[in-house]
């Protein structure tokens, strides 16, 4: 279960209802990649939601 490492994005929980409303729990997962960026003037693998990537608030470390 992982964590955005730029915006903090975590799974988030909740219920299955069912047709017969019946309840189950599960779980919402961020859309995370492990990915090698800069973090304060150094490469990191960390790992960042995708959302984020696409905005352009990460650099990736080449």
């Amino acid at each position: 279960m992982a964590k955005c490492a730029i915006c903090g994005k975590k799974p988030v929980y909740g219920n299955n209802v069912s047709h017969s409303n019946l309840k189950t729990r599960r779980v919402w997962q961020p859309n995370t990649h492990k990915m090698r960026i800069i973090i304060d003037g150094k490469p990191a693998r960390v790992n960042v939601c995708a959302q984020c990537i696409k905005s352009g608030k990460v650099q990736k470390a080449i």
